[in-house]
């Protein structure tokens, strides 16, 4: 099955139009599925006295609140508009993560046909029975949350008019960047044994290895936060990938598709070739008589493999010559 890639823009855009629009085009040009963004009004989700993450407090002005910085970064229906036709453009799939019922009624009427359920938004139970009423398959993101918490969720969208065969669950962990101690990806495994749902990940460690090593145990949805300059002021650039790490993140997941096959062991179509290069066979290790005894003194096994396979050694010693035998000529009965 191919990963569904979900090149995570966020608020990379920094409430600018155009280099939103940039990073569509980046995305498209690594091999994203889709490119997401982030949908929100500010006042209905965030209160004026909401203190910032530390990572936040490390990469923004001191002085301003998460509600002043988040309000920067919002995002007009003419803005989404505009998005949703560069997408088009590029060929590539326009998502976006609501935050508040007003903008997810937006996305809906602008064609969105699932549903993102953040981490943050893990145990707000109205939303996340407004937004999975209309039976759409739902992403939901699953940092800061144990087992017990995601099954409530589950069992609350459930309740609300989506299936559980409809949800894919994404491991994730919070903390920009995430330490590598933090990331737990056996969680990710265990979640789709314990929860019979299909399980994704959602990255925000430095580098490209951790979702690719998620693909091989099993990730059907990789989602991962890019930006264009890493440098750029704002709350999530510093733990985002850029263009070029985005294209090997991708092309890596690919290639781990295509490695990871059927399960089926059974020599490759193209090691065939090398099959009777590298195996052995039974030769003569002496020059043999026709009418000799084959036994372990006058008997070897070396390349190539074209004769008697070793394995049938025990069948071969004692055996008569029928004929003459030269020194690693291959023995025939």
């Amino acid at each position: 099955m191919r990963t569904l890639i979900i090149a995570e823009a966020g608020v990379n855009h920094n409430g600018q139009i155009e280099l939103a629009k940039r990073l569509i085009a980046e995305a498209a040009l690594a091999g994203a599925d889709l490119v997401k963004f982030q949908s929100f009004i500010t006042s209905k989700s965030i209160s004026l006295k909401a203190p910032k993450a530390e990572y936040q407090k490390a990469t923004t002005a001191e002085r301003e609140s998460q509600y002043e910085m988040v309000k920067k970064l919002e995002l007009t229906r003419a803005d989404h508009e505009i998005l949703i036709e560069e997408c088009r453009r590029y060929k590539i799939g326009f998502f976006s993560t609501a935050f508040d019922e007003e903008s997810f009624n937006m996305l809906r009427e602008l064609g969105i046909d699932q549903v993102k359920i953040p981490s943050g938004e893990l145990t707000n139970l109205p939303l996340i029975r407004y937004m999975t009423q209309f039976g759409m398959p739902v992403i939901l993101s699953t940092g800061m949350a144990n087992l017990g918490e995601i099954e409530a969720t589950i069992e609350a969208i459930e309740k609300a008019g989506t299936p559980r065969s409809r949800i894919t669950v994404l491991h994730c962990n919070t903390e920009y960047p995430t330490p590598m101690a933090d990331v737990n990806l056996r969680a990710m495994v265990n979640m789709k044994r314990a929860l019979g749902v299909e399980v994704g990940y959602s990255d925000h460690t430095h580098g490209i290895e951790i979702p690719i090593a998620a693909v091989a145990l099993g990730a059907r949805i990789i989602e991962k936060h890019f930006t264009l300059d890493r440098n750029l002021p704002g709350p999530d650039h510093k733990a985002s990938l850029e263009p070029h790490q985005l294209k090997a993140m991708i092309e890596g997941i690919r290639n781990i598709e295509v490695a990871l096959g059927d399960g089926i062991k059974r020599p490759s179509t193209s090691e065939f070739k090398n099959k009777p290069i590298a195996r052995k066979s039974i030769v003569a290790a002496k020059e043999i008589k026709a009418g000799d005894l084959l036994t372990e003194d006058n008997l070897a096994v070396k390349r190539p493999g074209t004769g008697i396979s070793p394995m049938q050694w025990d069948l071969v010693i004692g055996r008569t010559a029928k004929r003459n035998f030269g020194i690693d000529e291959l023995i025939d009965l």
